[in-house]
């Protein structure tokens, strides 16, 4: 029932983010996709996991029964330290830094933790920066990726 509940919840929270984001626009259009784009884009994907959350058949046993509190904790705390970080380090770096223990926590070892980290923090950053024409931050590394 909690994940009905949960999926309830999650497809209201989309449809007021959709609602506030329809508004967004920015005085000068200096990026091609806008401001409007990306919560709409994540008022998308909740309503769609809370809508398969509503109507998907009813799991026996608990999802989270093989994950550990600990893990879930080093988790949250490295998306704290990650926030906190991220303008001073920069989007690459700080999303790199973050899979570290994310990865750790869920079972994997540190050089593949790190190198998934790695490739996400540069392949996200690519592809955000350079494709899609969003300015992420690149902090200390803003002579290596052409600083902002």
């Amino acid at each position: 029932m909690s994940d009905r509940i949960l999926g309830g919840v999650s497809v209201a929270v989309a449809a007021s983010m959709a609602w506030f984001a329809r508004s967004y626009a920015a005085p000068i259009s200096y990026e091609p996709v806008g401001p409007r784009a990306f919560p709409l884009l994540l008022a998308a994907l909740m309503a769609i996991v809370g809508a398969w959350l509503l109507i998907r058949p009813t799991l026996r046993g608990n999802a989270l029964q093989g994950v550990r509190l600990k893990s879930l904790a080093l988790s949250a705390l490295a998306i704290l330290v990650y926030a906190g970080l991220f303008q001073l380090l920069g989007f690459p770096l700080a999303t790199a830094l973050m899979a570290v223990p994310v990865g750790m926590a869920f079972g994997g070892g540190w050089l593949q933790s790190l190198a998934g980290g790695i490739g996400l923090g540069l392949g996200l950053f690519l592809l955000f920066d350079k494709l899609l024409d969003v300015v992420l931050p690149t902090g200390l590394l803003s002579v290596i990726l052409g600083g902002r």
